[in-house]
C-alpha cells in the first residue's frame, strides 16, 4: 500500500470526486451533459462519450490536488488513458490525486427493504487488475430504503464480508451503505445502520482499515462516532440526489465528513462549452465543494 496516498486520504483537506457512472447511469449522466441518445449508436461509442467528458473534467486546471484527494473511477476508466498514461497513473503522477475503482455489479432487487450488491463472481479477477493498474482502494454501493432491521443488517454484512476479500487484496475498501434521502423513515434507518456499522468496524483487526461513503445524514454531525472510529480512515458523503447547493449546505453542518459528490460535481457542466467556460464553471464547483468539506 502506499503510504503517501494513505496520509492523503486520512489527513488531506479536501473531497473525493465519484467518476465512477456505469453502463446503467452513463446515459443520464451524457444527457446531464447535453450530449443525448440520438448522439451514439452503440455502447462503445457511448463509453467513448463518457470518458471524453471524463477525459475533460480530469485535465482541466480546476481538477487539482489542491482541493480534490481522490478520484472514484468505472472499470472501463481505469483500462483507458488520458495522454499516454492509464487513467489511475494520470490521476496520481500528474495531479497527485488518490485513485478509487467502482467495483460492484449493480444492485439485487428490493427485499427486506433494503437492495443488496449483486453477486460479484469475477471479483478477484478485477481486484488483481486494480493493483496492476495501480489503484489505491475500492468502492460500492447498497440501499437502504426502509428501517427493516434485518435488511439493514443484510446490507453491512455483505459490505464487511467483500470488505474483508478488497483488503486481502490490498486495497482500501470504501463502503458504501446509501440511504435513500426521500425515505419516509430515513433518521431511523441512519440509527440502525450506524448501530450495524460500529458492530462490524470493532471486529475488524488494527491492520484492517476501511473508508465508509454515507448519505448526510438528517442529524447534524450523527456520524463522528463513525468518523472518529481508529479502523476508519476517512467518511465522505454522497450527494444522493441533493443538489450541489443543498448538499453542501448539508455538509457545512457535520463536522469531519467530507464529499465525495458525482452529479453535484458536474452540474452545470455542458460538452458545447469552450475549454475557458468549462473550466470556470468546474473551478466554481470544486471550490464550493472544498469549503463544505473544510468547513
Amino acid at each position: 500500500m502506499n503510504q503517501a496516498q494513505i496520509d492523503i486520504i486520512r489527513n488531506g483537506n479536501g473531497f473525493i470526486a465519484a467518476l465512477d457512472q456505469s453502463g446503467g447511469s452513463t446515459p443520464k449522466a451524457l444527457s446531464l451533459y447535453g450530449v443525448d441518445e440520438g448522439s451514439y449508436s452503440s455502447e462503445d461509442e457511448m463509453f467513448n462519450l463518457v470518458h471524453e467528458m471524463r477525459t475533460r473534467i480530469i485535465t482541466s486546471p480546476a481538477f487539482s490536488s489542491n482541493y480534490i484527494l481522490g478520484a472514484i473511477l468505472f472499470e472501463q476508466t481505469m483500462d483507458r488513458k488520458i495522454e499516454d498514461f492509464y487513467t489511475a497513473d494520470y490521476l496520481w503522477e500528474k495531479k497527485g490525486i488518490v485513485p478509487f475503482l467502482k467495483i460492484d455489479k449493480g444492485l439485487a432487487d428490493e427485499s427486506d427493504g433494503v437492495q443488496l450488491m449483486k453477486p460479484n463472481p469475477g471479483l478477484n479477477d478485477l481486484l488483481k487488475r486494480a493493483n496492476e493498474r495501480n489503484i489505491f482502494g475500492t468502492k460500492m454501493r447498497s440501499l437502504i430504503k426502509e428501517p427493516n432491521r434485518d435488511g439493514i443488517h443484510q446490507v453491512v454484512d455483505q459490505q464487511f464480508e467483500v470488505a474483508k476479500q478488497i483488503l486481502h487484496a490490498g486495497l482500501v475498501p470504501i463502503i458504501e451503505p446509501e440511504v435513500n434521502i426521500y425515505s419516509e423513515d430515513k433518521e431511523k434507518c441512519e440509527s440502525i445502520l450506524k448501530e450495524e456499522i460500529l458492530t462490524y468496524l470493532d471486529q475488524l483487526e488494527e491492520h484492517e482499515n476501511v473508508m465508509l461513503k454515507l448519505s448526510i445524514p438528517t442529524v447534524s454531525d450523527f456520524y463522528v462516532e463513525l468518523i472518529e472510529h481508529p479502523r476508519v480512515l476517512r467518511v465522505v458523503a454522497l450527494s444522493g440526489g441533493y443538489s450541489r447547493e443543498e448538499a453542501n449546505e448539508k455538509l457545512r453542518n457535520n463536522r469531519g465528513l467530507i464529499a465525495s459528490f458525482s452529479r453535484a460535481l458536474s452540474e452545470g457542466l455542458y460538452a458545447n462549452q469552450s475549454d475557458e467556460e468549462f473550466d470556470a464553471i468546474l473551478m466554481d464547483s470544486v471550490k464550493e465543494i472544498y469549503e463544505a468539506s473544510v468547513s
